[in-house]
C-alpha cells in the first residue's frame, strides 16, 4: 500500500506492507498551496514512491487521510478548515489519476485506526484520538470500528467548544473557543506570544525582543529547560485540553484517549494538566476508565493508518500481525 497523510502544513507518504513496516518515504509541503496544487502534490508523491518501489512487491492500493469532512457515500471531501479543499470528489479523482484503488478518510480517523490496531491503544475496542498540530484532529474507534457519523463527517473533535466566548477558530470554522483554538500548536504559539508581549523581561519576552519567532516549540523547549513561565503557558493549553477530555470521556466512555501530533512533544507539561482537569471534572466511572496516553506512532500515525485503511477497505484484506510497540 501507499499511505498518505495530508496535513495543514505538510504531506507525508510511504510504501507500507501489511505488518505496517514502512519501506519508502516521501514528503511535500502543503501550507499555502491552492486546491489544484494540493491534488497535484498527491499525484507527485505517489509517482515518486512508485519509482522508489520499482522491482519490489507491486503497489496495490492507496490510502489517504486528509483534514477534511468526508462524505463516505460519494468519496467527496466536503470542506477543510486548514486547506483549500471544498466539494472535491477525491476518491474517484485520485483513482482515475493514479490508476489504483483509493481508500479515503479523515486524517484523524486513520490515525485513530493505526493507534487502536497497532499502537498505544492496541487491544482496546473503544478509543478516542486527538492530534495536536496546526489544528486539532480527532478520530474515534468504537467497538473496534471507525465511527464516522451519518455521512462520514463526524468526529470533528477539534471543533468542540471549550470556551464559549473564546477567540474565533482558525481557517474556515465559524465557531468560537474551539478545542483547536485553545489547545493546538497554533494555540500554544499564540499563548506564548501573548505572554512574551506582556512580559518583556521573561525568557519568552527576550526571545521576541531578539527578533526570533516565538512558537509553541519555543515554549516547549524553554519549559523542558525549567522556565516556569513557559511551563505556565503549556499548562494553560493543557487546561483547555482537559476540558475537551472531560466532554469526550463523558460522551464516549472510552478505554483510552490517545494524544498525538507535534504539540504533544510537550509531554506531561501539557498532558499532565489535562489529566488533572479530567480527574477533577469528569464523571465516574468514565474518568477512571479513560487512560490518557501519548500516541505510539508520532508523526507517522496518519500515514500508517491510511495504509491500514487501504488494506481493510480498498482491498478488503486482513491486516498482518501487529507490530510490538515499545
Amino acid at each position: 500500500m501507499i499511505g498518505i497523510d495530508l496535513g495543514g502544513t505538510k504531506l507525508a507518504a510511504g510504501v507500507v506492507s501489511g505488518d505496517l513496516v514502512v519501506h519508502h518515504r516521501a514528503h511535500r509541503f502543503s501550507r499555502g498551496a491552492s486546491q489544484s496544487e494540493v491534488l497535484d502534490r498527491l499525484v507527485e508523491v505517489v509517482d515518486e514512491l512508485k519509482l522508489q518501489n520499482e522491482g519490489e512487491s507491486p503497489i496495490e492500493a492507496v490510502g489517504m487521510g486528509i483534514p477534511s469532512l468526508i462524505d463516505q457515500s460519494t468519496g467527496r471531501a466536503v470542506m477543510s478548515v486548514n486547506l483549500p479543499i471544498a466539494d472535491v470528489p477525491i476518491r474517484d479523482l485520485m483513482t482515475e489519476r493514479l490508476g489504483l484503488p483509493v481508500a479515503l478518510d479523515n486524517d484523524g480517523n486513520v490515525a485513530a485506526l493505526a493507534e487502536q490496531r497497532f499502537g498505544a491503544a492496541r487491544g482496546k475496542k473503544d478509543v478516542v484520538l486527538l492530534t495536536l498540530g496546526t489544528g486539532v484532529g480527532g478520530g474515534i474507534v468504537l467497538d473496534g470500528k471507525i465511527f464516522r457519523g451519518a455521512t462520514g463527517s463526524g468526529a470533528e473533535l477539534g471543533h468542540i467548544t471549550v470556551l464559549a466566548d473564546g477567540p474565533p477558530c482558525q481557517g474556515f470554522c465559524p465557531n468560537l473557543g474551539c478545542l483547536e483554538t485553545m489547545a493546538s500548536g497554533t494555540a500554544l504559539a499564540r499563548f506564548a506570544n501573548e505572554f512574551a508581549e506582556a512580559n518583556p523581561d521573561s525568557l519568552l519576552g527576550q526571545e521576541l525582543a531578539a527578533g526570533r519567532i516565538v512558537t509553541g516549540a519555543t515554549a516547549t523547549e524553554l519549559a523542558h529547560d525549567g522556565d516556569q513561565d513557559s511551563k505556565a503557558v503549556l499548562a494553560k493549553a493543557g487546561h483547555y485540553l482537559g476540558a475537551g477530555l472531560v466532554s469526550l470521556s463523558n460522551i464516549f466512555n472510552p478505554e483510552a484517549i490517545v494524544i498525538g501530533g507535534g504539540a504533544a512533544a510537550a509531554g506531561d507539561l501539557l498532558i499532565g494538566p489535562a489529566r488533572e482537569h479530567l480527574a477533577k471534572f469528569g464523571l465516574s466511572p468514565n474518568k477512571e476508565l479513560a487512560q490518557v496516553i501519548p500516541a505510539a506512532f508520532g508523526a507517522e500515525a496518519g500515514m500508517l493508518g491510511a495504509a491500514a485503511l487501504a488494506f481493510v477497505e480498498a482491498l478488503d484484506e486482513p491486516l498482518g500481525e501487529p507490530l510490538e510497540v515499545s
